[in-house]
């Protein structure tokens, strides 16, 4: 059968928007890439969260908080559709701070953001370090630790996890999942689009593009400009620990098997994706600053992976003017927003057209005259 709809792409963005698209009654087919694809989706923290984010985008913090709120029924659809459980939980989230001055500075920028947002009552609290021991029974806190930023919305997930459901749902709703089928090139002329895999030319009237970093050569051959660009974040796993952490921070999480998550890095250095001695050791010694127990712990597992980031690392939403029914969706926040690519974006390429409330995440906004 031919599809109504590919999507290209088959990382938790993409995957996440087959999946709702799927749901809407749609024929999809969903297409992986092969082993030598960048995939950020195998390298992420598993956080759902809120609390820092959008500084100078509002539509940023309100897309997030919009995710964050669909995300409980999401879970609780998805789990039942692929029978896997996401270990999904909601009890807030942790930004530790080492020093006065990191606290004072943590407090400065949320106040900000809060703001800038003008939602009421605020979300979040700051909490000092006796605080910050009550919410963490278990823990001996390191001298330099003053407190947290403690996001009442926040919590986190099991990304592999989410990302094989979202697969498998889309099977179960009659979809197509196709693994080892990079995408070669694009044909826009005509009535479909006719996309290369290989010897093999498939057709379809509709294509999503979210291909993580290989977006931006896919979507100039459907007349449009995607400035991306790779940062690589690296992470350390310890090996399972009797429970420790009830609450996810930013830098350090403890999963349902055990294992305690210590990352990640922000390193400007292409499409690297090598491990290093250097940032295992940075990351550990900022790990053992806050819980100086963690020291002991045997460390199991180091990896790196690329975020894709826009220039100003918010999401790009778009479809293109001079092939239409061809959109493209881009973010580095895919589990967060996870429930709105399902939801609303699913529902408006489904429907042929993005909503105005989206057009802040349009790239034209990098379009910046040249001086004369």
């Amino acid at each position: 059968m031919r599809p109504d709809i590919v999507v290209i792409g088959a990382g938790t963005v993409g995957a996440a928007i087959a999946y709702g698209l799927a749901l809407r009654g749609e024929h999809v087919l969903l297409l992986d890439g092969d082993d030598g694809d960048f995939r950020a989706a195998r390298a992420n923290f598993g956080l759902v969260w809120l609390q820092g984010k959008g500084l100078g985008m509002p539509a940023y913090q309100g897309l997030t908080r919009r995710s964050i709120g669909m995300w409980r029924g999401f879970a609780e659809e998805l789990e039942g559709r692929s029978d896997t459980g996401l270990c999904y939980e909601q009890n807030g989230g942790l930004a530790f701070c080492l020093g006065a001055d990191a606290f004072e500075a943590r407090q400065a920028v949320l106040r900000r953001l809060h703001n800038q947002w003008d939602g009421g009552e605020p979300d979040w609290e700051m909490v000092d370090r006796s605080g910050l021991e009550r919410l963490l029974p278990k823990v001996t806190l390191g001298p330099d630790v003053t407190g947290a930023s403690f996001g009442h919305r926040d919590g986190h997930a099991n990304p592999l996890r989410l990302l094989a459901a979202l697969h498998a749902a889309v099977i179960q709703l009659g979809g197509l999942v196709r693994s080892n089928a990079r995408v070669n090139g694009i044909d826009g002329a005509g009535a479909d689009f006719r996309l290369a895999i290989g010897d093999e030319v498939i057709s379809a009237p509709r294509i999503v593009i979210a291909a993580g970093l290989g977006t931006q050569a896919l979507a100039r051959q459907v007349g449009l400009d995607v400035p991306l660009r790779p940062e690589r974040g690296q992470i350390l796993v310890t090996e399972r620990l009797d429970p420790l952490l009830p609450l996810p921070g930013g830098g350090l999480r403890q999963t349902a098997d055990g294992t305690v998550m210590i990352g990640a890095t922000n390193e400007d250095v292409g499409y690297n994706l090598s491990t290093t001695g250097a940032a295992a050791a940075h990351l550990s010694r900022t790990a053992i600053r806050i819980i100086p127990a963690l020291a002991g712990a045997g460390l199991v597992r180091q990896w790196a992976g690329l975020r894709v980031l826009t220039p100003d690392s918010y999401p790009i939403y778009t479809q293109s003017v001079s092939h239409p029914g061809a959109f493209v969706a881009v973010c580095h926040s895919g589990v967060t927003l996870a429930a709105f690519h399902a939801g609303v974006l699913a529902t408006a390429i489904a429907a042929g057209a993005l909503p105005d409330d989206l057009s802040p995440f349009h790239q034209s906004r990098f379009d910046v005259p040249q001086a004369a």
